[in-house]
């Protein structure tokens, strides 16, 4: 009996791609179901009771939150296609530091650019300086886990495609000031598993002023 995996999640959601790319990565086959944030399905809210949030993947009628949980559950359910973390134990503790660090910095700093009035200024700085703390880590490496693209890779990739609304809103231009950052970001668009998954940032500029009624 062949696997039956369903991705509940939203287009625009960076942790949503993260899901999907290792999914991709791993080539699992999978049904995508696009979820309405402002009138979720019963399904979703079955599935992820507790947070009732997407993404969730659904393997065989089982649910796992969280999209970093997800891309190791992948990870591990389907380990013949591209690994994603690394064997030795220590890598491995290393890059889900840094998974962490993605998720409690870049992405609370980044959400107080465009949705807390007043904080715009501030929040861009410091994102500014996050951002060049990930460049520091990737240094002159080809992905953060070296030759191999993987893990913290796919946590931070999705971010990529909502800079044109830190820009917009931060009035700032993150290609400029995190130039590494960037040629990082445009090496992984070159794989099909990224290209196929991550939108266009201009796509996701306009939804987030259509959601604000800023156009």
């Amino acid at each position: 009996m062949a696997d039956e995996v369903i991705l509940l999640s939203v287009w625009a959601s960076m942790f949503g791609m993260r899901t999907r790319i290792a999914l991709e990565e791993k080539k699992v086959k999978y049904d995508y179901r696009e979820e309405d944030l402002w009138n979720k399905s019963s399904f979703l809210l079955e599935m992820n009771p507790v947070h009732k949030k997407i993404p969730v993947l659904i393997h065989n009628g089982k649910p796992v939150c969280e999209s970093l949980i997800q891309v190791e559950y992948i990870d591990e359910t389907w380990p013949g296609e591209n690994p994603l973390l690394p064997s030795d134990p220590y890598q491995r503790a290393h890059a889900k530091f840094w998974a962490d660090f993605i998720d409690k910095k870049v992405n609370v700093t980044a959400r107080r650019i465009w949705a807390i009035k007043g904080e715009e200024k501030e929040a861009s700085k410091e994102l500014i300086e996050i951002f060049k703390t990930l460049e520091s880590e990737l240094g002159d490496k080809h992905y953060f886990g070296g030759e191999t693209f993987g893990y913290v890779d796919i946590a931070l990739i999705g971010f990529y495609s909502w800079f044109g609304v830190y820009n917009k809103f931060g009035n700032m231009s993150l290609e400029s000031e995190c130039p590494e950052l960037t040629r990082w970001a445009k090496r992984c668009l070159q794989r099909e598993s990224v290209s196929k998954v991550l939108p266009e940032s201009e796509k996701v500029t306009k939804f987030i002023f259509q959601r604000l009624g800023l156009e």
